[in-house]
This record gives C-alpha cells, structure tokens and sequence, in this order.
C-alpha cells in the first residue's frame, strides 16, 4: 500500500481561541479568555511535556531508590568492637588480692561466598525495572501528547464545520421569519430550519467541550497553567503501512516494555532462589581480642576468635520453597503477558490496516468539495431551485463527512502509535511534517 498523505491543517488553537474564530460564524458563540499568543511545533510539544510532566519525578526517584538498594546490597556489615572492663580477687595461702581486669577485641563477619554478589544482582535487576518503568511512561506520555493534539484539533474542526452549518440555517431562518408565510409549507420549512439550527448549536457546542478537555489535559500533562492558550503550527500527517504481523510479534518480543519487564522479573526471580539457598549456610565471624588481668601477677591474651552458627535445625527450606513458587509465578506471568501483547498487537494492525485502506479511497479535496456543495445549496434554496429536503440532508452529509473523515484519521493515528510503542518499531507509521506559518517566522 503506498503511503497516504494526509494534508492536514495541525493548526490547535485552545477552547478561547476556537470560539473567538466561530464568534463570525455563530454570533450564540462568545469566548472571554485570552487568544494563543504563538505557535509551535508538534515536536516541540511532545519534548516539552516529556520533559516538564511532573510525574516523571515518581520514575526517577524509583531509580534513585533502586540505586540506593544496590549500594546496600554490595556494602559489607559493619564490624562490631567489644570491650569488657572489671576487677579481679584472687585468694591464695590466706592471702588476697586485688586488681583490674580488662578485654577487647573486634569482630568481622563474613557473607557465605556469593551471597553479596546475589544481592547484588538482584538490585541491579531493580533498577533495570525502575529504567524500564520510565522509558515506558516517557513512550505513553508522548503518544498520548500527540493523541490529545489530534483530538484538540478535531474538536475545534467539528465546532467550526458545525458552526458553519449553524449560521447558515440562522442566517436563512432570519430571513424566512421576516417573510409573511403564506401557506403550510413555508411554516413548516422554518420549524425545520428552526430545528436544525438548535441541533447544530449544540453540537458546536459539545466540541468546544471536547476541545477544553483536550486542552486542559495538555497543559496538565506539561505542568501548565490551565489557562495557557497554544496552537501548533500547520502540520502535514503522513500515515506509512505497517510492517507484517510477524515481523511485529517478533519485534515486540525484545522491544515492547512489558515483556521485558516480565523478562526482567523472571531472572531476578532466579537469583533470589539462588540466594535462598545459600541463606542456609551459615556466616563466618571472625576477629582479633586481647585481654589483660593484674592481680598480683599480670597476666595478657591475645588471639583470634571465630564464631559461627550451625545449621542444625534451619536450613532455610521454607525461603527456598516461597521464591521457588514465586519464580514459577513470574514465569507464568511472562507467558500470559507475551500473549496478551501479542492480541493487542494483531487487533491493533488489523485496525491500522482496516484506517489506511479506508483513507486511501478518499478524494484528497472530498471535505472542500463537501463544503462547497453545501453553500452552492444554500444559495440555490433561497433561489427556490432546491427543496428543503434536499438542502438539509445535504447540510447534515457535510457535517457528518467532515467528523467521519477526522475520526478516522484519529483512530489511524492511535492504532500507529500503539503498534509502535507495543513493538518499538519506528516504521514511520505516523510522520508529522510541520511547516512554519507566516506567524511563527
């Protein structure tokens, strides 16, 4: 399938702004909110809100604190100093005598061999979770960017072709009201007109909602006040065919988030098992210690102790058991997820497929020709050369072509950006192409 390319005008505006350009065209319509003050780029939105999300502080210091662990993990137990102090009476033919005792010594403890170095990897384990975890989010929050763009930027086209629509039938209906009706039929064109002007209101209305709550979640994602006013400048979409299903399991199989998270986990899983084990050995305490009496005669020790438990009634057979199980859950967990990516991935393909196939047999002026077709009606109703019916139904095919075409470019955009992130493959499967306007320069 060859590449369709989508000129689309990628120009958002926020919910005040939108309503300021319809206020020409449905004088019902008034915003009091300060208009967009510059333009930028779709790329540039999707750095900024990666960079400046606030929840992008939770991931890294998830990280931070996996670090932490490992620094724990390698470190050895510190070695413990023992000091003793009394006196000390022997009696002897009759005689008595007094004088200080005293003892120290320090003591080291020794891990079992492999112990640290198993701790060791399992914190290093945790932090590729934590690393993991954040290139996961960063992904989605950058797909999400492009989604809540898009989907600002369709409201806003729906609320305008809306608005369009409206203020022809209340242009017309103003001047049909002023005309003295002189049978049925003209009341009852007006009650239609009448009708279908309130209809499209409030559909205008309904998308300038949709495109404030676009707006507000965008400047939330990029930690904005909810008053901030942007728009992108003019952008083309070009949407590319995807690779074969195959191609796309067996990307996702090394490149999709969860899978190697579950990976991950899995071989974590193994090393604590590993490490159960030998916390059934026992720890070796070794260290020096010197003692000194005087009672009469001086007497002095020194030497080297060593001390450890023996493993008699615990072998730590229970830990074993526990991370054992845990490990057999971590590889079913791995096998469920495997399955379930691969699902998402072929419903997503399927989808992508099914979008680019219907977007390929559109005339690339359908919507122009749509809105032409529509005030080419309108003119020829108030001439008396098209019926009623006739004018309204062509009014509402095209509205309806107009939200058809964006909501299929929308779906195609989103079913791309899942295949990409669910995959990791960049196979351009949606290409923005941004142009400076004459504003921007």
């Amino acid at each position: 399938m060859n590449p369709i390319f989508v000129p689309t005008c990628f120009l958002i505006v926020c919910v005040s702004a939108a309503t300021v350009s319809l206020a020409a065209a449905q004088s019902t319509v008034a915003s009091n909110a300060p208009p967009a003050t510059g333009s930028i780029g779709l790329g540039f939105l999707v750095v900024d809100v990666v960079e400046r999300n606030p929840e992008l502080n939770f991931y890294r210091a998830e990280i931070a604190a996996a670090k932490g662990g490992r620094r724990t993990a390698e470190a050895w137990s510190n070695p413990e100093l023992s000091i003793q102090a009394g006196s000390k009476r022997v009696r002897s033919g009759g005689l008595l005598q007094e004088g200080s005792a005293w003892a120290a010594g320090v003591r080291q403890t020794f891990e079992w061999p492999g112990r640290i170095g198993l701790r060791k990897a399992i914190a290093n384990h945790q932090i590729r979770l934590a690393e993991l975890g954040f290139a996961q989010f960063k992904a989605a929050l950058a797909a999400r960017t492009r989604t809540l763009a898009y989907g600002l930027f369709a409201a806003q086209e729906k609320a305008a072709a809306a608005g369009e629509v409206a203020w022809r039938f209340e242009q017309l209906r103003k001047v049909l009201v002023q005309r003295d009706p002189a049978g049925l039929t003209p009341l009852l064109e007006t009650r239609i007109i009448e009708a279908a002007e309130l209809t499209l209101k409030r559909k205008t209305s309904e998308a300038l909602l949709m495109a404030q709550a676009a707006m507000l979640e965008l400047n939330q994602l990029r930690s904005a006040p909810w008053t901030n006013a942007l728009r992108l400048q003019s952008t083309q979409i070009l949407f590319a065919a995807a690779p074969d299903q195959d191609v796309l399991i067996a990307a996702a199989r090394t490149n999709n988030f969860e899978v190697l998270m579950r990976q991950v986990e899995l071989e974590q899983q193994g090393f604590k098992v590993l490490l159960a084990r030998k916390e059934g050995c026992p720890s070796l305490t070794v260290g020096p210690y010197f003692s000194q009496e005087k009672a009469g005669d001086r007497e002095q020790q020194a030497g080297i102790s060593l001390s450890l438990p023996l493993p008699l009634w615990n072998h730590n057979q229970g830990g074993v058991e526990t991370e054992q199980a845990r490990q057999a859950q971590a590889e079913t967990s791995m096998y469920v997820t495997q399955r379930a990516v691969e699902r998402e991935i072929i419903g997503h393909a399927l989808a992508y497929k099914t979008k680019l196939a219907e977007m390929a047999q559109w005339h690339p002026d359908c919507v122009e020709e749509f809105r032409k077709a529509a005030d080419l009606a309108d003119r020829h109703y108030r001439l008396g050369a098209v019926p009623i019916a006739t004018y309204v139904e062509l009014q509402k095919q095209y509205l309806e072509a107009v939200q058809v075409l964006l909501d299929t470019r929308r779906e195609a955009l989103e079913a791309g950006q899942e295949l990409q992130r669910l995959t990791g493959l960049d196979f351009g499967s949606v290409v923005v192409l941004e142009q400076k306007t004459e504003e921007s320069k």
